[in-house]
């Protein structure tokens, strides 16, 4: 039965998740629909809508003054675009047989069912917490939410000392381990991997480690956090491993996340390898007409290696929220996929990649060749001028351009779009030697870094073939 049938002409589009994907989504369709057209309900279990999660690090640090600098857009702001938005409210499950989803009031208790005619499932991830002793004892953080940020805010403003244990070197460890130092702690970062960041490869996360160190940071590598430690008053005293223990006044915890699709899987929704959503090229759940998915909850293609990947970024979700919001509402988008671009940075520390690492490439069953070059942000004589390292992966014998990873000061982070668009377009290391990019001293050397990177990587692929 058509549940629009019930309801005159007017179809429902249920959203679950109120952020980034799902209110782009809403958004969208609300633009492209009128209210005559399409009823939309959207469900929120938290207490904010369309906030920047990636800002969370720079308000703890201070580097944002106020919380609500943070919030895209308020849930009065969407309700009156004619959204009707429930805020607190979790839903539960989705019956995709009976085209509806059961929500619950967080406050209250209070359960109901609502029909859809139109699914968009925007569950986003949820941050992997181990299950150790201690890692709910109070002083100890994870950093998803508004809420969280405000939590740890407020840890830090009563803690009776000023030491902070980051447990993980991955993006929000580092981010958080500069947000811990600004704020004037003494920082231990403890990371299971040999170098912090392993999205780059270990030899440019040795630079990483040791620009931290540099900044005063006590890196730990190699180590597992086995258990939290607590005092007489509950709080959170030392960090432990299999070998020592390690002072904390405060923990944060940025071990990284994973989709969340609880209520996916328990719906018989098709879940890939990283139990994320499986969509097809129009954003829409692989073998559903009606339920869309998008953002952190979902697998994205990488273009490079061709393989489906979880890849949790702002930019991806609001990017699949518009393209489902465009079918939803009638018009036609697609996402083609992705190569894997990030970039961060701890303190003065910038430090970006994209395309493939080297166990990426070996995973994906491609040979290859790297070239790693030095070179400075400038032209070397003029004023401020600083040095990056630049590592290119390039396909033996084709010479495809199959990722770059950039690690520097000033300047050094967005070259690395650079070598994003050179891998959209499937170009050639010989073909990117060529490219015509901006040139003046106060931004770059003659050849930009990327460039001379480019220039080894071509001999490197001639040789290799040789």
């Amino acid at each position: 039965m058509n549940m629009s049938a019930s309801r005159g002409t007017r179809e429902r589009l249920v959203v679950i998740g109120g952020d980034a994907e799902g209110m782009s989504a809403a958004s969208q369709a609300r633009r492209l629909k009128g209210s005559g057209e399409l009823e939309i309900v959207a469900f929120e279990r938290g207490h904010f809508t369309s906030f920047s999660a990636c800002g969370i690090p720079y308000w703890v640090g201070g580097d944002v003054r106020e919380r609500d600098q943070l919030i895209a857009r308020t849930p009065e702001e969407h309700r009156a675009r004619d959204i009707d938005l429930r805020m607190r409210t979790e839903v539960m499950e989705i019956d995709v047989a009976g085209g509806r989803v059961r929500a619950r009031d967080v406050d209250s208790g209070a359960e109901s069912w609502t029909s859809y005619d139109k699914l968009v499932i925007a569950t986003g991830a949820r941050p992997i917490r181990p299950g150790m002793p201690g890692v709910d004892s109070p002083g100890v953080h994870g950093v998803q939410t508004l809420d969280d940020g405000q939590a740890l805010i407020d840890t830090l403003a009563r803690a009776r000392g000023r030491r902070a244990v980051v447990v993980g070197a991955g993006y929000i460890g580092v981010e958080m381990a500069e947000a811990l130092i600004n704020r004037g702690y003494e920082v231990t970062v403890v990371n299971r991997g040999s170098e912090p960041m392993s999205t780059l490869d270990p030899d440019m996360g040795r630079l990483v480690h040791a620009a931290m160190e540099g900044m005063g940071i006590t890196m730990v590598d190699d180590a597992e956090v086995t258990k939290i430690l607590t005092g007489d008053d509950g709080r959170v005293r030392a960090v432990a491993t299999e070998d020592a223990e390690y002072p904390a006044d405060v923990v944060v915890l940025g071990i990284g996340v994973h989709p969340e699709t609880t209520l996916a899987r328990a719906a018989g929704l098709p879940l890939g390898r990283h139990d994320g959503l499986l969509t097809d090229l129009s954003m829409r759940v692989r073998g559903h007409e009606n339920i869309w998915a998008g953002g952190d909850c979902v697998e994205v293609l990488d273009l490079v290696s061709g393989q489906e990947r979880h890849i949790a970024l702002g930019t991806h979700a609001n990017k699949h929220g518009q393209v489902i919001g465009t079918n939803v509402g009638g018009g036609y988008a697609t996402f083609p996929g992705v190569v894997g671009t990030a970039v961060s940075k701890v303190c003065d520390l910038e430090i970006a990649r994209t395309g493939l690492r080297e166990k990426d490439a070996r995973r994906a069953g491609l040979k290859y060749v790297t070239a790693t070059i030095e070179s400075t942000s400038r032209a070397g004589y003029y004023p401020d001028s600083s040095p990056m390292t630049v590592k290119m992966l390039a396909e033996l014998r084709t010479g495809r351009l199959l990722g770059v990873q950039i690690v520097g000061r000033e300047g050094a982070g967005k070259r690395v779009d650079i070598a994003a668009v050179a891998l959209t377009a499937g170009m050639t290391v010989e073909q990117m030697v060529s490219l015509d990019l901006g040139y003046a001293p106060p931004f770059s050397p003659v050849w930009d870094p990327v460039l001379v990177a480019a220039r080894k990587a071509v001999k490197a692929v001639a040789a290799g073939a040789s």
